[in-house]
């Protein structure tokens, strides 16, 4: 425990640092994926179109190619200076959002065909579609597979570490500067992701106990 004790308020530093990416880039994620989801699904051919290529050109960068473009390019291109933890958090949340927009459009495949083209029969706009007859079937189905987009977001944070933004995944060098042991350090960090993890798990039961009740 001296590891952390001697060292508290880096440890607290880096776990804020955690949880302000882990929370900042997964509002984004939940936004835009939203968003990317319904244009996946829309009747429109060219929301379909757009919507297909954001998801297969993000998805398929590797996380730190995006992160390195928001932390080295775009502030060149918008010629002013951007904090660190503000460019890794909408990168992770632009990354994110890709795996978000696919778990809510195989969601809203999971709710029958029929049962949108019975609502568009009767005069029910796409919006209302969705939002009254599809969503409410599809968010079930997509619990689970959603909890494990933002279980990978957590652990995603880590990549940020790399670009001068401190959390969890920084922690070690930070350490090893003072001559803490660095695997120490990587256990304690280790365990605090497992009950970082486990808590995400329960709230999953927790919601999926509720919404079973529900039914």
């Amino acid at each position: 425990m001296g590891v952390i004790t001697d060292n508290l308020d880096l440890w607290n530093e880096a776990l804020v640092g955690t949880l302000v990416l882990f929370f900042g880039g997964g509002l984004i994620a939940l936004v835009l994926g939203f968003i990317v989801g319904a244009m996946r699904v829309s009747p429109v051919p060219i929301a379909r179109s757009v919507g297909a290529v954001y998801v297969n050109w993000i998805r398929n960068t590797p996380l730190t190619l995006v992160m390195f473009f928001f932390a080295f390019c775009l502030p060149i291109l918008l010629q002013q200076r951007v904090p660190a933890v503000m460019l890794a958090t909408v990168a992770l949340g632009i990354y994110t959002a890709t795996y978000v927009a696919e778990t809510i459009r195989s969601g809203v495949n999971t709710v029958p065909v029929g049962q949108a083209e019975a609502a568009r029969a009767l005069g029910l706009t796409f919006g209302q579609v969705m939002s009254l007859i599809v969503l409410p079937q599809a968010t079930r189905s997509v619990i689970p597979p959603m909890m494990s987009v933002f279980i990978a977001l957590l652990k995603n944070t880590t990549v940020a570490a790399g670009f001068s933004v401190v959390n969890l995944g920084s922690v070690r060098s930070n350490l090893s500067e003072v001559g803490e042991n660095q695997l120490v350090v990587l256990l304690w960090v280790m365990v605090i992701f497992v009950v970082l993890v486990l808590l995400l798990a329960w709230l999953q039961r927790f919601v999926e106990r509720k919404w079973r009740i529900a039914r």
